[in-house]
């Protein structure tokens, strides 16, 4: 469809539904299954396609499902970004990874010294934090350059894969390392300890010590950890192998972190790295694909570059925005949106919703939601705000519970949210664009790897709703039958009455 020659120039809302994903009714659809009938009318009565928001629409690999990180990226950037898990696979693929002149420094480095390799990371092949094929790799390298000890420090998975999970992949990491001649498991611990990122130190202190130090429950074999976790594959006791009491880190040793996101392992790395220096270890440390850590961790696989895109033409042109979200989702419509970059700019205003600290999102499935609209509300009824950009953060994040009735009630609130920011943009004659990230809620069962039906709070390859609400009835008859996130900051643009910018690949759908 083509763009008119003059936007509609009006002030708007960017509203993201996280995990709002799109699939035909089912006995495990929770988006289906809830009483919506705002999003409902949206999608039926309003201007509405679907988007794609995963595989190569949004730079992954195909058959990839999204992931928040780069739903935010890709909405923001106006087109898709070759994300770190491509890369890293590009790198492998290539066998510029066992090449790569920092992996085999430190490879020849701790084989000359008698050195330890530490490789840390989430065991799974959900493909949103790490893939354990990856780790395969790793191992190979190792093994070539003939590192003498090789360590794994398992973290177990159980919400980006199906809970119940972790002994089949614990398995398939001893069997990855007996094809490659090198590497045991020394430590398991779940992901709820190692990859927190809401500054919940007490969690992050039990993985560094586990890693560290060896401190953790003894168990025989990493079936044993799993298997005494009485809260999932995502709260595995920090647990040390018996036959493994030498897996310490020792002065001289290197530590690799195979994570390629960065987001909920940074903390844990800051951590690990603080707690060997104030112990008077020096240890080498690198990274698989770059974090964002206080501490300097040399990667092995840059990123790709996210900049051009929303953020910089709302700063070029002056066009003032307020970013709002909970704590849990604070960091997509700032740092994500914005290409990966922590810079507030003198055009932006942050706003971010903090609740009770480490909360069951099972039993509060509304979260903070009413103090995230209130928000909404009154930067929408603001006359020098022309765009606010915001996150409902309630489908995601309960969704990842893989708690299928607490999700629909999840769903439910974030309806009764939508109605209220309808109306304020109403009320403040604002035109209203609301799209999911990635697809999640709306598939919350899928077949592990032992052929059985288990509840699933991953996230899906399914497209996501797109809708666009006009501040006018006439300002537009139709979208495109399909789009992709890489069309919202193009449309944002136009929207306002800006042009998409010169780095967009993505296309106005008005």
């Amino acid at each position: 469809m083509s763009t008119p020659d003059t936007a509609p120039g009006g002030p708007g809302i960017l509203l993201v539904l996280d995990g709002w994903g799109h699939a035909p009714p089912g006995a495990d659809n929770a988006v289906a299954a809830a009483r919506t009938p705002v999003l409902a009318d949206l999608t039926s009565r309003h201007l509405s396609t679907l988007a794609d928001a995963s595989g190569e629409a949004v730079g992954l690999l195909p058959g990839t499902v999204g992931n928040s990180e780069i739903g935010h990226m890709v909405i923001g950037a106006g087109r898709p970004l070759p994300y770190d898990s491509l890369l890293v696979q590009q790198h492998i693929d290539s066998g510029e990874l066992r090449e790569n002149t920092r992996l085999v420094a430190l490879l020849d480095t701790l084989a000359a010294g008698g050195g330890a390799l530490h490789l840390v990371g989430l065991i799974s092949d959900g493909q949103i934090h790490a893939h354990v094929g990856h780790l395969s790799e790793l191992l190979a390298a190792a093994a070539a350059r003939r590192v003498p000890r090789v360590w794994i420090h398992a973290i177990t998975d159980g919400r980006d894969v199906a809970d119940g999970t972790a002994e089949t992949y614990l398995t398939q990491v001893t069997a990855l390392a007996a094809t490659a001649g090198t590497g045991r498991i020394a430590s398991v611990i779940g992901r709820g300890y190692a990859m927190d990122k809401a500054g919940n130190l007490d969690l992050t202190d039990q993985a560094v010590r586990l890693v560290a130090d060896a401190v953790g429950a003894e168990v025989d074999d990493a079936a044993e950890a799993v298997a005494a976790s009485g809260r999932g594959d995502e709260w595995v006791a920090p647990s040390i192998l018996r036959d493994a009491p030498e897996a310490r880190i020792a002065d001289g040793d290197g530590l690799l972190w195979f994570n390629f996101r960065s987001d909920r392992i940074q903390q844990f790395a800051d951590g690990l790295a603080e707690h060997l220096a104030a112990t008077s270890r020096t240890v080498q440390v690198l990274s698989l694909a770059q974090y964002d850590t206080r501490t300097d961790i040399p990667a092995l696989v840059q990123r790709a570059d996210a900049s051009g895109g929303l953020a910089d033409e709302l700063t070029a042109a002056g066009v003032r925005s307020v970013r709002i979200a909970e704590a849990e989702k604070f960091e997509h419509v700032t740092y994500y949106v914005n290409g990966r970059d922590s810079t507030v700019r003198s055009v932006e205003e942050h706003i971010r919703i903090t609740g009770p600290v480490a909360p069951d999102y099972r039993a509060r499935p509304e979260m903070n939601l009413d103090q995230v609209t209130d928000a909404i509300l009154e930067a929408a009824a603001r006359p020098d705000v022309d765009l606010v950009i915001a996150n409902l953060a309630n489908i995601d994040v309960v969704g990842h519970t893989g708690d299928y009735t607490a999700t629909v009630k999840a769903c439910e609130y974030t309806d009764a949210a939508v109605a209220r920011i309808m109306t304020a943009a109403t009320r403040s004659g604002r035109w209203l664009l609301l799209v999911g990230d990635h697809g999640n809620a709306e598939k919350m069962t899928k077949l592990a790897p032992d052929g059985t039906t288990r509840p699933y709070g991953g996230h899906t390859t399914h497209p996501v709703p797109l809708v666009v609400v006009p501040a006018h009835e006439d300002a537009a008859a139709a979208l495109p039958e399909r789009a992709t996130l890489a069309d919202v900051a193009p449309t944002v643009l136009h929207l306002l009455g800006h042009k998409p910018g010169s780095a967009m690949t993505g296309r106005p759908l008005l």
